[in-house]
Formats: C-alpha cells, structure tokens, sequence
C-alpha cells in the first residue's frame, strides 16, 4: 500500500489518464452487454438430462421448430362472422410472411391445440421459429407485425416461451436503469447531507459509475465465451454503487482528517491509502471471495454471476485506490467546497457522544442484548424452513408485461399445456422400431394418457376423434397423422419420441410430482428413455442450484475464516464473524420466503400473489452478496476494535470507543446500502424484486441489530478470549494492520 499510495497521489494526472481511457473505450461495449445476456438458467447445465433432449431432437429427429410463439388474439367481430374471419385470415398470411417465421398454425373451430373460446372472440396462433440462433430477433419481427395489425379488428398479444425469456432480459435491464435513475438523485442527497460539500458529494458516485462502466465491457467481453446471466448486471450495479460508495465513504472521510494533521494534499492522499486503503482493500477481499464461491458450481449461468461480482468488487476496489486519492491529491482543500451545509453529521472523525452512550448501555446488559437479537433474527429466519425454488416462467414477471398477461388468456382457452411440454425419447438400444414394438408402445402412449392431469399426447396412436380435431377433414387428418409419425420416429428409426402435454402451464411447485408420475409410468415400460422439456430444465436447473449451496457456503466460509484469523490474529472473531453473517443472511432469507411465496405484504411491494416459489438461484445470490458486504461493516468496527485494544484499552472499553467512532459511518454507509438494494424493488422482474428486497433487509438488520448490538455484546462477554490465538499460530501468521 505505502508503494501504491505514493505512486498515485504524485502522478495524479496520469493515473486519471489511464482510468479516463480504460472508461471510453468501455463504454461502447458496456452498452452492448445488456442485449447479450441470457435469461435461460438451464442452457448451461450442458449435461442435464433435458439438455440432451434438445440435442436428440435436432440431431437425431431433424427437430428444427420447437420453439413457439403463441399469439392470443382477441377479434371483434367474432371468428364466426365472415368480416371476423376475413380479418384472422389477413393475420395468419402476414405472419407467415414474416423472416423467420417457419410455420404457422391457425386456431381451428373446435380444435383441442390451437384452438377459440365458444363465443370466438378469442383464439390461439402458433408461429414455429428458430430454436437457437435467430429466434430473439424473429420474435421481435413477430412483436412488431403484431403490434402493426389493425386493433380495431383484431387485438394481438404474444407469448410462448421465447417471449417469456426476452422479456426477463429486456425487463431486468429496464429495472437496472431505472433503479440506478432512482437510487442515484437519493444517494446524492444523502452524501451531501454526509458531506456538506457538492465535490465531496460527487466523488462516491464518480467511482460507482466508473467501476461500474469497466465491469460492463468486460461482461460483454464473456459473453462471446460463455452464456453470461441476466442477473449479473443486477450484481453489478449493486455491488459497484454499493460497495463503492462504502469505500468512498472511508476513503474522503480518512482524507479530511489527514489533511487537518498535513496541508499537503499529496501526503495526505498518500497516508489515506496506506491507512484507510487497507481497509477497503480487505473489505474488497473478503466480498470478491463470498463473490468467488459462485464459480465453483458447475452452472454457467451461476458462474457468470459469480465472475460478474468479482470484476465488480475488483474493480471498485482498484477504482477507490487509484482513481479517488489521484482526485484528492488534486482536490486538496477544494474536496470540501462548495459548502453547501454546515454541519457533517455522519463524517466527524470524533467519537459520537450519542453512540458512545448506547454501546455503553448495550455492553452493560450484554445478554439480555446477546439472547433478544438472536431471538428476533431466529424468528425472522423461520419462514426460510419452508422455502421452495424453482422457475417461475411467465409467473416472474409482474403483472402488466405482455407475455404473462397474454398466459392468462391461453390458460383461459385451456391450453396452457403448451408452456409446460414433457418430451420424452424412448432407446430401442440400436434395434430398428419395427411391426413387433407396436404394441408395447402404444401401451406406453395409453398409460400416459390416463395420468392424471395430462391433456393430451402426440404420437402416431391417433384416435378416428384426434384426426377430425387435428383437420376436420380427411385431407388434413391424413397430413396430421404424417407429421405425427415424421415427429416420433428418429432418421434411423430406433428412438421414439413422445411429448406429455398437460392440462395447463404447471407452476413451478406441482412439476416434481407431475414428473414423478411420468417417470414412474416410463420406468415400468421397460424402455431405456431421457426426459426432457423445458419443466424439466428449470427443475434441473433448482436442484443444481440447490447441491451447490453447501460447497458455496463451505469455501466462503473457510476463506472468510483464514482471512480474517490473518488480519484479527484470532480465534473466535473469524468464528463469530462467519456465525452472525449467516444469521443476518438467513433472517433476510426468511423475511423474502414470507413476502414472495407466502404474500405476506406482497401487494404493497408490487409483488404478484401467483409466484408460489422463490428463483432458484436466489438463495445463493443473497448469501453470496449479503456475506461478502456485511463483511465491510465488520472490518469497519473490528478493525477500530482492535487498533484501541492495541493502544492499550481495556476489551470493554475498546468494544465502546469503538462503536463511538463508527457508528455513524455504518449507518450513513447503510442507508446509501439500502437505497440501491430497495430501489430494486420497483422493477418487473420478480427475481430481481425479490434480490433486492433480500438485500434491502440484510443490510438494515446487519448495521444495526447485527453490527451495534449483536457484536458488542457478544465481544463483551467474550472478553480476553477475543484476542486468543495459539503460540505455535500466532509465530506463524503474517502481521496485517488495519487503520481507518
């Protein structure tokens, strides 16, 4: 740090010249990163089960259209009047015109899929458009040939699940723009408030939008490489904002004072990074490594997250070393004007009187504030015992958003089955199907058939009833029955394929048992099989999620452990560190389970009643970015801790100066916390929405429950054990010195 501080702060200019051209050459590609990314988490489970599926039935079926888009149209007049039918007719032959477009499939009267309400007002169309490649922008063709249609006559709205995964992508970016818009004027307010100064003010957020913009083009940077989740732009901009203001916070403040002891700004930036910079350097490390646990599990969509945060963290942290003290040595003494107001409540380097006053009485009656804490965090955390994850589909998205809204409609016409398809690919094991398997496969067919909720199954067993509804003539039967027989067969005839349609889109909670039952009937058949669709792939995807939480919290929690025994020289601080983290985090859990899967308070917070679980990969977002962040009001308060304990101070009373000298940065630096997390809340994307709230929760319950009543009580009655470290331990350890 002592090389670091004084490099920057006597080459200012080029350090800012350095960071002013790493920024404009990102910009271009910071823009880009939002339409890259992906909001499909089962696309990068590479090996699952559903994902072979998919790769069978393009190789080994020519299966080039299951992909959908469903367009609900309401028509007034009816169908069943000529100008009514005039005007579809006129729809289904633009559409398919339409690039991209390569089959469509009309509502027939009567029909079972597509098919119109009795009155025919209201009706289903079926597009087939690319799977892969090309599919987000034929959709968008659709979207826009839809929305061109005559409204008078035809009112046009599009779904499917093509539709429902651009949506989380277009809405996720929309919900991280508009909160940055909202939280950024707030936090504004705020650090003038803190700081009493418009260029002290404009300094935090200078850093945040910075490291921000770099993480973004980097982002960019890997999506050529990987599929990179939506979610990581979320973290991105929480953890930039957020962390990055936190440091900014220590940072200014520690320069203020240096500059009261030392005039020369360049000295005084200079000692700012060797004293208040190891903090933020530490605080920065331990956040990259909670970040860092996301890599581990096998999921691309995960891991992107993961890497997404650390390059965040990194680069705030790199951002606040360089770039801030470069500014300050420049600054000097005009950091603090234009003064604005008179007063810097949250920024005195002196102790505060108030806070000294409450740690005093908090540590005077210290189990009574142990056991009530513990107590409030353990009934907050309850409702998390009943957590379930899963994809919510269309059902993650707030009401209002055209492709949920249109579901309804489907649902309402009894088709909702067709967001909710089972594939399933039968093994001849190299035999040919031939005249002898007919029976038992048809016998297979039947039994699924009469599963309870299924609606229907395609296959060559066509009742004389499924060919009337699939043409309503002998012509069209016919061509039913030969597509049904082309889709069934694979090129060399020795897999069979059968798609489970059930009687509407499942939610999320009620697929495990519908796929146990499939599973159970496939089993008895006797057949080697695979099954697939997309229920399938966003189960797989929750319980992949869900076997790599415990490896997660494990390798956080040992890098937490060593890192903190290295910088505390003890025991039981790492140990009570890690134990009070996972507390605020499993409280926060708990509060999120209650309002998103039990609706308590759900319609005030904009959260739809219908959701039923919570997003797969929340749990192990929120501990990762909770844990790592808490960790900055931790090192904040133990690192002033230890340095009273130091100069001399009794345990007792170094836990009180403490608290004093603290307080007031940890809470001015939570409330900054609390407005980006909160600030989520607003958006469209329920998984977003629900992060947020999470994170809102975490930070409030950390700074103060946690951070100023919690840990003081418990270093209280900790005593001289705080500080323990084995001889043969302590010999062996590097010396680090934390100062802020």
């Amino acid at each position: 740090m002592m090389t670091l501080g004084r490099v920057v702060s006597r080459h200012p200019w080029l350090t800012l010249l350095a960071w002013g051209l790493a920024a404009l050459l990102s910009l271009p590609f910071a823009a880009r990163a939002p339409a890259a990314l992906n909001a499909d988490p089962a696309g990068g489970l590479t090996d699952a089960e559903a994902t072979r599926v998919t790769a069978l039935l393009r190789d080994r079926f020519g299966e080039r259209d299951t992909n959908t888009a469903i367009l609900v149209t309401r028509s007034q007049p009816p169908l069943g009047t000529p100008a009514g039918r005039a005007a579809y007719e006129r729809l289904v032959e633009g559409l398919r015109a339409v690039e991209g477009v390569s089959r469509v499939v009309p509502a027939q009267a009567g029909g079972p899929l597509p098919t119109q309400d009795a009155g025919g007002t209201l009706a289903l169309t079926l597009a087939q458009i690319p799977l892969e490649d090309g599919a987000t922008e034929t959709l968008a063709r659709v979207r826009a040939y839809a929305a061109g249609v005559d409204s008078a006559a035809l009112d046009v709205r599009v779904t499917g699940g093509q539709a429902i995964a651009d949506d989380f992508t277009f809405f996720a970016e929309q919900d991280t723009k508009r909160s940055e818009l909202t939280a950024l004027p707030l936090i504004a307010g705020l650090l003038l408030l803190v700081f009493g100064a418009l260029v002290a003010t404009a300094l935090p957020l200078a850093v945040g939008l910075l490291s921000i913009s770099v993480a973004m083009a980097t982002l960019y940077g890997l999506t050529h490489v990987m599929q990179v989740s939506t979610f990581a732009q979320s973290v991105i901009t929480m953890l930039g904002l957020g962390a990055g203001i936190d440091y900014a916070l220590l940072m200014v403040n520690r320069f203020r004072e240096e500059l009261r002891r030392d005039p020369d700004p360049r000295r005084a930036a200079e000692r700012t990074v060797q004293t208040a910079g190891r903090s933020v350097a530490f605080s920065g490390l331990t956040v990259a490594i909670a970040m860092a646990g996301l890599i581990l599990p096998p999921i691309a969509f995960v891991r992107s997250i993961g890497i997404g945060g650390v390059l965040a963290v990194l680069l705030t942290v790199l951002a606040s070393l360089t770039v801030l003290p470069a500014l300050l040595a420049l600054l000097g003494e005009r950091v603090n004007s234009p003064r604005i107001l008179k007063f810097t409540w949250a920024q005195s380097g002196a102790a505060s009187a108030a806070w000294t006053a409450f740690a005093r009485r908090v540590t005077a009656r210290p189990w009574a504030a142990v056991l009530g804490s513990s107590a409030l965090l353990l009934l907050l955390a309850a409702p998390a015992l009943t957590m379930r994850t899963g994809y919510a589909g269309a059902w993650g998205l707030s009401p209002g958003v055209e492709s949920r809204d249109a579901l309804k409609d489907v649902e309402a016409l009894g088709a909702g089955g067709l967001l909710s398809q089972f594939e399933v690919v039968l093994d001849l094991q190299g035999q040919r199907y031939g005249p002898e398997d007919r029976a038992r496969f048809q016998a297979l067919v039947e039994k699924l058939r009469a599963l309870p909720g299924v609606k229907g199954v395609l296959s060559p067993f066509v009742t004389p009833a499924d060919l009337a509804s699939a043409g309503g003539n002998d012509s069209g039967g016919l061509a039913a029955l030969s597509v049904l027989t082309r889709r069934s067969f694979s090129e060399d005839r020795t897999l069979l394929r059968v798609t489970v349609v059930p009687g509407r889109n499942l939610p999320a909670a009620e697929i495990p048992s519908f796929e146990r039952q499939l599973r159970q009937t496939l089993q008895a058949s006797g057949y080697p099989y695979l099954l697939g669709g997309a229920p399938i792939g966003g189960e797989e995807f929750s319980r992949a999620i869900t076997g790599a939480l415990p490896a997660v919290i494990a390798a956080v929690f040992a890098g937490t452990f060593l890192l903190l025994m290295v910088a505390f020289r003890s025991l039981l601080i790492p140990l009570k560190s890690i134990l009070m983290n996972a507390l605020t985090v499993a409280a926060a859990a708990g509060v999120v389970t209650l309002v998103v899967q039990h609706g308590v308070l759900a319609g005030p917070l904009g959260i739809p009643a219908d959701v039923g679980v919570l997003d797969a990969s929340l749990p192990v977002l929120l501990f990762a970015v909770m844990f790592g962040l808490s960790m900055d009001y931790e090192i904040f308060l133990l690192s002033r801790v230890q340095e009273e304990h130091l100069r001399g101070a009794s345990n007792d009373e170094a836990v009180v100066l403490a608290v004093g000298h603290t307080a007031r940065i940890i809470t001015s630096a939570a409330i900054i916390m609390f407005i980006v997390f909160a600030a989520f809340v607003f958006g469209r994307v329920v998984a977003s929405k629900s992060i947020g709230l999470g994170l809102a929760v975490a930070v409030v319950l950390d700074a103060t429950l946690v951070r100023l009543v919690l840990v003081p009580a418990f270093l209280k009655l900790a005593g001289r054990w705080n500080w323990w470290l084995p001889a043969w331990l302590e010999r062996r350890l590097p010396r680090i010195r934390l100062e802020h």
